[in-house]
């Protein structure tokens, strides 16, 4: 069965012919509950038809977590291009000017701790850390 939206179409699949006149939803309590819970009361919502978002509330990004996410994949296809840590400070923190200091201050720069956390965060979110962000969290 297929829902035409604004936002697009909704697929169900029906066991058999007569669930179309009794639909139920079955949830597994697991970690994502509170996502299942929202989406399902979406497809209610949208059955009685009513008008639904284009996303779950709990999928939405702050304007800080979309910048930071940002951050997070310039700074890994910096380093899947061979770029190192100053780079990053570079291109992604704009910080020119602590990336061109000399090894023994730069070593000890905030600068190159927040590029070393970028470069880390980013290949933990590129290894399945957007998991969590499709979980709601």
């Amino acid at each position: 069965m297929t829902i035409g939206t604004l936002s697009g179409e909704l697929h169900i699949w029906l066991q058999d012919a007569d669930a179309a006149s009794r639909p139920a939803v079955i949830l597994p309590v697991d970690s994502m509950f509170d996502l299942r819970l929202d989406i399902a009361l979406r497809l209610v919502r949208r059955l009685r038809g009513r008008r639904i978002s284009l996303m779950p509330r709990a999928l939405h990004l702050t304007l800080m977590q979309k910048a930071r996410l940002i951050q997070l994949l310039h700074a890994f296809d910096l380093r899947a291009e061979g770029g190192k840590p100053r780079d990053v400070a570079t291109e992604v923190l704009g910080a020119t000017v602590e990336a061109a200091l000399p090894s023994i201050e730069w070593k000890s720069s905030a600068a190159r701790r927040k590029a070393n956390r970028l470069i880390r965060d980013s290949a933990a979110l590129v290894n399945g850390g957007y998991l969590r962000l499709l979980r709601g969290g």
